[in-house]
């Protein structure tokens, strides 16, 4: 079991950087869909969570090449691209999937009690206008630039590894 949480202070400086984050972790995930395709067939898994201060990587497997697995998701990142066409799908799937929030009172109750409670939080809302008024590809870039370049790393390695 590997996890790692990339963090970064420039996600929650603006409802746009999280928007742009969100849109970032959704193609980085899209773009992985086929080369790691082998490794789930070889019972290797492995997850990426847009969480709110940065990005979790989770790989857990048979641990003699996970190591292969958790290399290929770094070199994506690393290298990360796009084409104009998968940046207006994930924009698509991200509205639908606010719009959805937004329409559940549940989940709308809680968004906005942790709005109360917490501070310097955005709301659904800010982040559902934010993609409405639409993104640019030039912001995406930028902020994946930034966002690579302010990075904290903390991990975790569990199971039959050396040092």
């Amino acid at each position: 079991y590997v996890r790692f949480h990339l963090i970064s202070p420039l996600i929650q400086q603006s409802a746009e950087n999280i928007v742009l984050f969100d849109t970032f972790v959704n193609i980085l995930a899209h773009n992985l869909g086929e080369p790691a395709y082998e490794a789930d067939v070889a019972q290797l898994e492995y997850k990426l969570v847009a969480g709110e201060h940065g990005l979790v990587i989770r790989v857990k497997g048979f641990n003699h090449k996970l190591p292969l697995l958790f290399q290929l998701i770094i070199d994506y990142l690393s290298d990360f691209s796009f084409t104009p066409a998968v940046f207006e799908m994930i924009t698509e799937q991200l509205k639908k999937t606010y719009f959805n929030i937004l329409i559940k009172p549940e989940t709308l109750a809680k968004d906005m009690r942790l709005l109360i409670l917490e501070h310097g939080r955005w709301s659904m809302i800010d982040k559902y206008q934010t993609l409405m008024n639409g993104l640019s590809i030039e912001s995406l870039s930028s902020f994946v630039t930034a966002f690579k370049s302010q990075l904290f790393v903390e991990g975790l390695v569990q199971g039959n590894f050396t040092s």
